[in-house]
This record gives C-alpha cells, sequence and structure tokens, in this order.
C-alpha cells in the first residue's frame, strides 16, 4: 500500500527545490525506467502496478508483460521496489496516462572534469569542451518539452555533451525526463556559466542568428558548438558575441506571410541534421 509520505516526496519532486533537497528526480515508463537503469542511474525507489508483470530481480530490472528487460553490469536495482494499484499510480505520476511503472533516481554528482558519456550531472564551470567533437550550447531555453526533445534530437544525432546555461530549465524536471523518452541516460549535461565556457573554446562556434548566412551554403565542420537560444530572445546579446560562424535557415516562401519563427526543438533539428549530412559527405570525398 502507498503511503502518505511516499506520495507526498513524490509529488514534490515536481519542484526543482525539493529535487535538489532531496537529491532525487522522478522517471515513468518502463522505456525511461529501464534506459536509466541500464545506464547506471541508481533507483532509490520503484513503483509497480499490481499485475504488471513488472519485477525487480537481482541486478536486472524486468518486465515480463511486455518482454522488456534490463539486465547487465550497468544495471543498479537497489534500494526498494512497491506494488501499487492503478489508482495509487495516478496519484504518484505526472502523466496523464500512467505508464505501469514509476521510479526515483539519485540525482548523480562527480567533479570529473572530462566526464564520459555515463556521468550525468551539472559539471563545474571550469569544464573544458573537447574540440574534436561536435556539441550543443543552449542559452537560456525555458520550455520543459523544448528541453527533452532537444535532449532526445542530440542522442538521435550522435552528440553526446549538451551545455547549459544556468537559467536553462532543469534537465530533471518530470516533463523534461519524459520528453527525453530515455535519451537523458545516453547525453552528458553540464550546466554552467556559458558565456566563460565559450571564452576559453578555441573551436568554431556556430549559432542560428536571422542576420547569419544560408546554412545550406555553408562549409560545416565535425567539430565545433552549435548554440541554441531562448525560445523568445533568441541568443544572449553576450553569448552571441562569440559565435565565430552565424547561421540562417532560410524560409522558403519569402514573398508571402508565413511563420515568424521556428520552434527552437525543430531548428535544433534541422541544424543538427545538415551538420551531419555535411560531414557525411565530407568524408566519403564527395565535396
Amino acid at each position: 500500500m502507498l503511503s502518505k509520505n511516499q506520495l507526498k516526496l513524490v509529488r514534490s519532486l515536481e519542484l526543482k527545490k525539493n529535487r535538489k533537497k532531496e537529491g532525487l528526480f522522478v522517471a515513468e515508463g518502463p522505456k525511461v525506467v529501464g534506459d536509466l537503469l541500464r545506464a547506471g542511474y541508481v533507483p532509490h525507489s520503484i513503483f509497480m502496478v499490481q499485475g504488471s508483470g513488472f519485477m525487480v530481480q537481482g541486478s536486472g530490472f524486468m518486465v515480463h508483460g511486455s518482454g522488456f528487460k534490463v539486465q547487465g553490469s550497468g544495471a543498479k536495482v537497489q534500494g526498494s521496489s512497491f506494488l501499487v494499484t492503478d489508482d495509487e499510480l495516478r496519484k504518484l505520476s505526472f502523466l496523464q496516462h500512467p505508464q505501469e511503472v514509476l521510479a526515483l533516481f539519485e540525482i548523480p554528482q562527480t567533479s570529473a572534469l572530462n566526464p564520459q558519456p555515463s556521468d550525468f550531472s551539472h559539471q563545474p564551470s571550469s569544464l573544458s569542451p573537447q574540440s574534436s567533437a561536435l556539441s550543443l550550447a543552449l542559452d537560456g531555453i525555458q520550455d520543459p518539452g523544448n528541453l527533452g526533445t532537444i535532449i532526445r534530437i542530440a542522442d538521435w544525432f550522435g552528440i553526446t555533451t549538451i551545455y547549459c546555461s544556468e537559467d536553462t530549465a532543469d534537465c530533471y524536471n518530470p516533463k523534461v525526463v519524459q520528453a527525453t523518452m530515455g535519451s537523458l541516460a545516453h547525453i552528458n549535461i553540464v550546466y554552467t556559466d556559458l558565456e566563460a565556457l565559450l571564452r576559453q573554446y578555441d573551436g568554431p562556434i556556430y549559432g542560428t542568428l536571422l542576420d547569419g548566412q544560408n546554412i545550406y551554403q555553408q562549409e560545416l565542420s565535425s567539430e565545433g558548438i552549435i548554440v541554441m537560444g531562448n525560445e523568445g530572445n533568441g541568443i544572449s546579446p553576450a553569448i552571441r558575441q562569440l559565435v565565430t560562424h552565424k547561421l540562417l535557415i532560410p524560409n522558403y516562401n519569402p514573398s508571402s506571410e508565413t511563420a515568424e519563427s521556428l520552434n527552437v526543438a525543430i531548428a535544433t533539428a534541422i541544424t543538427c541534421a545538415e551538420f551531419r549530412r555535411v560531414t557525411v559527405i565530407q568524408s566519403e570525398g564527395q565535396v
């Protein structure tokens, strides 16, 4: 049976201050929970619907009903597991349609200056970006759905690190976690002083700006940082000054009235896709 204290704890984690205080965040559904377990996130509590086929067994987390399972050295199942009713899960859940399992995970903490893809935490501002990889930098992204989608996009396009300004939405917000669809488990997310970080970076810094050059006519690198700006205001003036390559996603119907702008997550997907397309062609020696 679900206790009042358990319900209170889970629901309190909707707020960032409580996530920070407890050192915990919420994930829901077999896909998201399973990916986090496989990546080595440490569960504090797992709540499973009675009769759903979910089991916590040994070092693996198994969902017999759907055939889904997480096993292996990366999976760490410890802490407590609880069977709950459908009604109790609805009370716990932040989703309109709960998905059979909800878990509380510890927010990882690490001081490593050279994090691996399996290190997921707020890193120190002294962290230097790798000049040999393509990364994203998010300047004041506010909407949790946008942030979660961008994390998922980065995962799809093989971008393993995202640098976030300190005023960007919290990646452990329940809405962000669910919007990533498990990609949170694969991406290193670094919250830092973005301006200071970019100032010490010696590689190309790309930014999508209205006064930029047509992205489809540019030579794009397989290395560098792509800056994406705030939903309403775009890239902030301080960060804009550090952009070395201004890019524009062109409007293909300039003679008539169209949408004023693109959603930042959609713009991120278009930009990442073009970077990967161009660099694949370059690597094949076709340009």
